[in-house]
């Protein structure tokens, strides 16, 4: 993914069945920072979603409405976001969820020490824990006025580095922490877009389970199209509707005489309240 953020051409998730409410405090048993807190019911759907770069037109999202994806994810901010986005608009969000789209808020935000290339915003040990606080305020904001409201997740795009560089590996679990908890602050969910062999395999593997996200969206490019069938952690970990799956990139695909290069998802975990 750290190529398709890189490079303006991200991620697209797909789905066809649209879940139903679920408990509150479904998937977040790791976070102990939501026991205190009542919490808007989770809306989750399961199925197939896309995203792109930058928002598509809300033409190209008619079009694309066929009933093969059902769920868009959206760069909503972040100083390291690869695109503009001119279509990404309170009103192009509420006009899409009327539609019958559902919605996936990514924040990409500051990445790792040790990540190869250069990226607006890195991780240092001495900024970890206050960028990831002022980092959640802002993808709070950003969402907020989108139209996407209390409740909703926002999913946080850690892309691939060196896990095994001890220093580089706690400086991001410490702002990953503190975004987590920043976020429950003002009442959203966490999500967390990593790879299965690093940024997502160091949630997954970090011994201390505090403050970690609730939901997880792993990468892993093997054309399955499942959640559960190459889960590559713990089975106890993320149930509840608290997985997605990335499991192909760049498909150029057309639909209604709209062509898009999406990455393909499945999922079943939380998306966006817009209404």
């Amino acid at each position: 993914m750290s190529s398709h953020r890189q490079s303006k051409k991200r991620r697209y998730i797909t789905w066809a069945v649209a879940g139903t409410a679920v408990v509150a405090g479904a998937g977040i048993a790791a976070q102990t920072s939501m026991a205190a807190t009542t919490w808007p019911a989770q809306r989750t759907f399961t199925g197939r979603a896309f995203d792109t770069c930058a928002a598509p037109s809300l033409s190209a999202m008619k079009a694309w409405h066929t009933g093969f994806y059902g769920a868009a994810a959206v760069y909503v901010g972040g100083k390291n976001r690869g695109c503009s986005q001119p279509n990404l608009t309170a009103s192009w969000v509420k006009s899409v969820s009327t539609l019958g789209w559902k919605l996936i808020p990514l924040y990409v935000g500051a990445q790792p020490p040790c990540q190869t290339g250069s990226s607006p915003e890195k991780i240092t040990a001495s900024t970890a824990a206050s960028l990831g606080a002022t980092d959640a305020a802002d993808a709070v904001a950003k969402a907020s006025a989108l139209g996407m409201k209390a409740g909703s997740p926002i999913y946080l795009d850690m892309e691939s580095y060196d896990v095994t560089d001890k220093a580089c590996n706690d400086a991001v679990l410490t702002y990953v922490r503190a975004f987590d908890k920043a976020l429950h602050v003002k009442t959203y969910r966490t999500g967390y877009y990593g790879f299965r062999s690093s940024s997502a395999k160091a949630v997954a593997d970090a011994t201390d389970r505090t403050d970690l996200p609730g939901n997880l969206w792993y990468a892993l490019w093997d054309k399955q199209n499942t959640t559960t069938a190459d889960w590559p952690f713990g089975a106890d970990q993320w149930t509840n509707h608290s997985r997605a799956h990335q499991y192909m990139v760049n498909s150029k695909e057309s639909r209604g005489g709209y062509t898009i290069t999406v990455d393909r998802d499945a999922w079943d975990a939380p998306v966006a309240i817009t209404g």
